[in-house]
């Protein structure tokens, strides 16, 4: 039987006001149960349950407020099995990876109720103290994607709550589910109205970005949405972090030790099948390695088991939806059809799921779609250089700027590369590593504002300077 699923506003159940959707298993391309979907009204409704508590949640201390979020994490890791396989069922990825995923989310949920919210002292004179406080904002809005529905829901919705916001949350209509039920725990501890769901389509992103009660919205996604969502936020100036899209590089440096970087390399390329903002999505590899390099990326990616996420030793999953596969499939094709060499040798399984061997791409060079798009997809394509001025330039050609990295066994001269580098951050030996006390964002079309440490907590809050005259 299928598990059935609700709204929840002001603390309550709620059916939804529009037309049921289907929720797509991408391993069986099969309905895996309903999901409801809110009217414009209903989202009105959460905004003002949302609205309502904040005149209370704000004034909640903070030492409660962190204990609060420690009995949030207990909730996840509690139902951390339940979670998992939710997150699987629907978004695709292996069990295993969906299980860290879980984890991941009990660690950051744990770690940002831990931040302090700092007072700093401007002046101390005998005649005067100033002091900046922060406070919270009011309502944030939180619209989410579909490739980490788990973990980003807890990016967004954890800082809100420990800042002293409300929230009311719109998940992305292809993995509601995971979202609904990590509400369902929230309000078992906080009080009514203090975090909210509303699903479906139907206009809710646009309605949360244009809405007059809504003082934020934390969106990750791809670069068009945001830039609507910037457009709508104009109205009552909402504060805004976005997290778009990337077309991450990295630069492969002579001399680098080829055995011990093509796992490393590999594995954050293929991050979640190549669906993570900050994948390594392009690789710049010099002369005397490129061969070297491609045989072991293709020998890696044909080891790998192709399969459902919930069976016993699959490491690859599916393209979590259809639209996503069709994108993925036509830019292998072009690359095809510009000459290049595609290799991907794992199996897929028969049926209708949205499978995708994990492929390399090698005699592709810019200008080639595969090289110049997001695939957002289990696919790399390899280019070959021969200056390092050259591949710096390549790199940082691109209209993104999310991540970058560098990997050579020379640590300075890595470090002068990556320093040079348009990104939001740039790793050295590494690519994709986000860590809950290490500020994330992006420049250029990638996004603004950080997400993660103190840096990320005080964007859910407004400065308030108070001078004091003795």
């Amino acid at each position: 039987m299928k598990k059935e699923y609700s709204m929840i506003i002001n603390g309550q159940k709620v059916a939804g006001g529009g037309s049921p959707f289907s929720v797509i298993n991408p391993a069986t391309a099969t309905e895996l149960s309903q999901c409801p979907a809110a009217s414009l009204a209903q989202l009105d409704e959460a905004v003002n349950a949302a609205e309502e508590a904040f005149k209370q949640w704000q004034h909640v201390s903070h030492q409660d407020r962190q204990k609060m979020l420690h009995s949030i994490a207990d909730k996840i890791e509690e139902h951390a099995a339940e979670l998992a396989e939710i997150v699987t069922q629907e978004q695709g990825k292996p069990l295993g990876l969906a299980q860290m995923e879980v984890g991941g989310a009990v660690a950051w949920t744990r770690y940002t109720a831990d931040l302090e919210i700092p007072v700093d002292v401007i002046e101390d004179s005998p005649n005067k103290r100033i002091e900046l406080h922060r406070k919270p904002l009011g309502v944030v809005g939180s619209i989410l994607p579909w490739n980490w529905p788990l973990m980003i829901a807890v990016w967004h919705i954890m800082p809100a709550l420990r800042s002293g916001n409300t929230v009311v949350v719109k998940p992305s209509s292809m993995t509601p589910f995971n979202t609904i039920r990590l509400v369902e725990l929230i309000n078992e501890v906080v009080p009514a109205g203090v975090i909210n769901i509303v699903t479906g389509e139907g206009g809710l992103g646009r309605a949360m970005s244009g809405h007059e009660k809504i003082r934020k919205i934390v969106f990750t996604g791809s670069t068009p949405t945001g830039q609507n969502i910037m457009r709508n936020a104009a109205g009552n100036l909402k504060r805004l972090t976005l997290e778009l899209g990337g077309n991450d590089a990295g630069i492969v440096l002579p001399g680098a030790d080829v055995d011990a970087i093509a796992s490393g390399i590999f594995q954050t390329a293929f991050l979640n099948m190549g669906q993570t903002c900050a994948a390594l999505k392009r690789l710049y590899v010099h002369d005397s390695l490129y061969e070297s390099l491609s045989d072991k990326l293709i020998a890696i990616a044909q080891q790998q088991q192709v399969g459902n996420g919930m069976d016993e030793g699959v490491s690859f999953g599916p393209v979590q939806n259809k639209d996503q596969y069709d994108l993925v499939n036509e830019l292998i094709a072009d690359a095809k059809r510009q000459g290049a060499a595609v290799h991907s040798g794992a199996a897929i399984p028969e049926g209708s799921g949205y499978f995708i061997s994990p492929t390399i791409v090698t005699n592709v060079s810019d200008g080639v779609r595969i090289v110049d798009e997001e695939q957002f997809g289990p696919v790399l394509p390899i280019i070959r250089y021969s200056h390092i001025d050259e591949a710096i330039q390549k790199a940082n050609a691109s209209e993104n700027g999310l991540g970058g990295s560098v990997w050579g066994s020379d640590l300075e001269q890595a470090q002068l590369v990556a320093s040079q580098l348009e990104c939001g951050t740039a790793w050295i030996n590494g690519h994709a590593e986000v860590l809950p006390h290490a500020p994330f964002g992006g420049c250029k079309m990638s996004g603004f504002g950080v997400e993660f440490g103190l840096e990320g907590l005080l964007e859910y809050t407004v400065p308030q300077l108070l001078n004091i005259n003795r």
